[in-house]
């Protein structure tokens, strides 16, 4: 059986069947007395291995729900851990009820409104998933330092993203990444993690923070820590597939100059 489409939502059978058996098994188990971080991480680990893929989300013509738990990108597997933590947590086994979640956490209001209506940025989708209620940003509570920055990736690489072709829709793109200029953020530069990581949980959101122009994060994972320190469980394109790294995030942001620190959130219950 092929794609299926009901409602604006597109995904493949197996899909269904991944989601419906992981909430099933998880009630069974009783999963729902445990913290929403040690979830986070639960469903992270369950998708081990799973094959990295880039731009799970980009297709032509109207913008709808892609779902796909068959293989992730980073933001698509951080986006499937914490909505299926989510409902494990208040007890939901249901498809329908999983949809809806991602759709909430995916678009700005909750509302899926066109390609502009995506949390395409990711402090952005820190932000407006703080304002429902879902994720707390917490770098600044760790002592991370101001910093701005211009927003302008998507609209500059128009050409790369056909629903930008559209003048309405680039338009709408201009005024989001004007907003997130505006903004003061926060960040936990690479050479202040070493003090301040044991102030991290398990299941923490860790977006890695980039020196590039036009954007904010190259990269977000899971926070787990273990016996050497705090490791990164993410969607990784250099492994092909969802890994634990072996070495600690301070080496990981280490490795390439342009890693300047970590945005930090925290998951509610």
């Amino acid at each position: 059986m092929g794609v299926l489409e009901e409602r604006g939502v597109i995904f493949l059978p197996e899909d269904r069947e991944i989601c419906e058996a992981l909430l099933e098994k998880a009630r069974e188990r009783g999963d729902s007395a445990r913290s929403v971080g040690d979830l986070i991480v639960e469903v992270g680990r369950h998708f081990l291995g799973a094959p990295y893929e880039a731009e799970t989300l980009e297709r032509e013509g109207p913008e709808e729900l892609v779902i796909n738990l068959r293989a992730f990108d980073c933001v698509t597997f951080v986006e499937n851990a914490v909505v299926l933590a989510g409902l494990i947590r208040a007890g939901k086994t249901a498809f329908g009820d999983y949809t809806a979640a991602l759709e909430q956490i995916r678009y700005r209001g909750g509302r899926r409104d066109g390609y502009p209506s995506r949390l395409h940025y990711f402090t952005d989708w820190l932000r407006d998933n703080g304002r429902k209620g879902v994720i707390r940003e917490i770098t600044r509570d760790l002592g991370g330092i101001p910093f701005r920055k211009a927003f302008h990736e998507l609209t500059d690489h128009r050409e790369e993203h056909p629903p930008l072709r559209a003048a309405a829709a680039f338009r709408r793109m201009r005024i989001v990444e004007t907003a997130c200029s505006r903004r003061t953020l926060h960040c936990i530069p690479k050479a202040d993690l070493p003090g301040m990581e044991k102030r991290t949980e398990n299941g923490d959101i860790i977006a890695v923070a980039t020196d590039a122009d036009g954007i904010d994060v190259s990269h977000a994972g899971i926070a787990v820590h273990g016996p050497r320190g705090l490791h990164l469980l993410h969607a990784s394109s250099r492994a092909g597939k969802v890994v634990l790294s072996d070495i600690t995030l301070y080496r990981y942001l280490r490795a390439r100059r342009s890693r300047t620190g970590i945005i930090v959130g925290r998951a509610t219950d």
